[in-house]
């Protein structure tokens, strides 16, 4: 095949940040999974299809045929028990299985994961090797850097580790950082409603313990566990479970729904279907959509160029 267009499926789907990365090279997603029922109304409302529930209630044989398996697995702890007992017991349990069985039974052209930095670190590298081994034991050549979002045009520091693997023997490379970086006075809305800003006494306290006091605005801080405050020019990792003042727009204001949208690098044709509170939450599981159009695109120069 020329890879000028391909198919892919979208496991553990969130509200499609990896999906808009493989479809701005040419992908078609032929079938999508996703267990939180809320991701999967804003899902719908922007690909026009509902995701399948859980991943685990799913025979590989419902799946239809795909070129490219997309995760960004669920990062549970994993709990590596009867490491003498075979190939499955390591990993049975854990999320990280149903992507080894589908990957088994469907034997894809190639695969790219996303989970949080630490998974490298989880068990003083044990579970992370246990990964790397399986996939290579499906056959697979396998890649894997950590990326950060700041380096791919985000306003927004956050890092995450990356896994790719190609049935045949490719060369990749992961790809480079960016030079420009897209500053905040893009992102941020103008004439904000008052519901977004904090009260005066939270403002207050903010600014008595901002690190730099003549920072430029505009700028994002956000409170460490010190208590300190320190102002940036992009934002911190955006989180599911934060405080509702985790991150502050010059400590004024907490992001609107488009900003945290724009962050972490959708576009702003993606539609805003739930409230607030639930699209903080979705914003804060997704990925950064730069950084996946950036790895799809090394992932396809990589396939072309595997003489068939």
């Amino acid at each position: 095949m020329n890879w000028s267009s391909f198919t892919f499926i979208d496991l553990f789907a969130g509200i499609g940040g990896i999906r808009l990365g493989f479809e701005s090279v040419g992908g078609k997603c032929v079938f999508s999974s996703e267990f939180d029922e809320d991701a999967c109304k804003t899902y719908e409302a922007n690909f026009g299809e509902h995701p399948s529930g859980d991943i685990t209630k799913i025979n590989s044989c419902d799946i239809p045929d795909f070129d490219i398996l997309l995760g960004g697995f669920p990062c549970q702890a994993f709990s590596i028990i009867g490491k003498q007992e075979g190939f499955n017991n390591e990993t049975c349990g854990t999320l990280f299985f149903e992507i080894e069985r589908i990957l088994k039974d469907k034997s894809p052209k190639a695969f790219m994961l996303e989970n949080v930095r630490n998974l490298t670190a989880h068990d003083n590298g044990n579970t992370f090797k246990v990964i790397i081994n399986h996939l290579t034991a499906l056959g697979y050549s396998v890649y894997s850097k950590v990326l950060n979002a700041l380096d791919y045009g985000c306003p927004q520091k956050r890092e995450r580790i990356i896994i790719v693997g190609f049935k045949d023997n490719v060369l990749f490379s992961f790809p480079q950082p960016f030079e420009k970086r897209k500053p905040l006075s893009e992102i941020l809305e103008q004439n904000v409603s008052e519901k977004y800003y904090v009260k005066p006494a939270i403002r207050d306290s903010r600014l008595v313990r901002l690190k730099d006091k003549n920072y430029p605005k505009p700028y994002i801080s956000h409170e460490n566990i010190g208590g300190s405050i320190t102002p940036h020019p992009y934002s911190a990792a955006l989180r599911t479970g934060a405080s509702a003042n985790y991150i502050l727009i010059n400590d004024e204001r907490r992001p609107t729904e488009r900003e945290m949208l724009r962050i972490q690098g959708f576009p702003d044709t993606f539609k805003i279907a739930l409230p607030y509170s639930k699209i903080k939450h979705q914003c804060g599981n997704s990925v950064a959509v730069p950084v996946m159009k950036a790895v799809a695109k090394q992932m396809l120069s990589a396939l072309k160029m595997i003489v068939s």
